[in-house]
């Protein structure tokens, strides 16, 4: 029978998902992460010479996840439909149990030279979802799908703050009122 449990290397890359997410990259030492995962120093530094191997990994994970999750949106029928979904992912996750913002500008606020290799998986993320609502807005029928996406970005990063700091209810009625408002899928 196959051993189903998580490898070192997976216990690691959870652990840190749920406390860097939960708690902040820089206010979770090696020492917790190690304890947590039931892993030793050694096995740390044999998978992620350093901790900030690790936030790479965690950010790249959460990017496959967020790519993944959106893709399902984007498979529903029309351009309309899929931007309609795309709009209430969004508004799903400001409500989500545990909404902690966005994992890429809080990296982002820790991490703030724009050369870092965290920053540069933030900067890969970004640039990936701009080119994806872009594409959709155009597909859509927005006469500048350009300006579209750049507005629908705006409204997913403003988003996700304002639903750790107001109602997140709220936030995902606006975000998807905006949005719909924006792309005309009301017309």
């Amino acid at each position: 029978m196959p051993n189903s449990a998580p490898s070192p290397r997976d216990r690691l890359l959870e652990t840190a998902r749920t406390l860097f997410y939960t708690e902040g990259i820089h206010t979770v030492p090696v020492d917790r992460l190690v304890t947590e995962a039931n892993v030793t120093r050694a096995t740390f530094y044999r998978h992620f010479p350093a901790k900030e191997n690790l936030v790479e990994a965690y950010l790249r994970a959460t990017d496959a996840d967020l790519r993944a999750a959106v893709a399902v949106a984007l498979d529903k029928g029309s351009p309309q439909q899929a931007a309609t979904a795309l709009l209430e992912l969004i508004g799903q996750v400001t409500c989500s149990a545990g909404f902690r913002g966005c994992h890429f500008i809080n990296a982002s606020a820790e991490y703030p030279d724009p050369e870092d290799p965290i920053r540069m998986a933030v900067a890969e993320h970004r640039a990936w979802f701009q080119d994806t609502v872009t594409q959709l807005a155009g597909q859509a029928g927005h006469p500048d799908p350009e300006y579209a996406g750049r507005v629908l970005v705006l409204l997913h990063d403003g988003a996700l703050s304002a639903a750790e700091l107001d109602d997140p209810q709220q936030v995902r009625e606006t975000v998807i009122r905006a949005g719909r408002e924006l792309l005309r899928l009301d017309d």
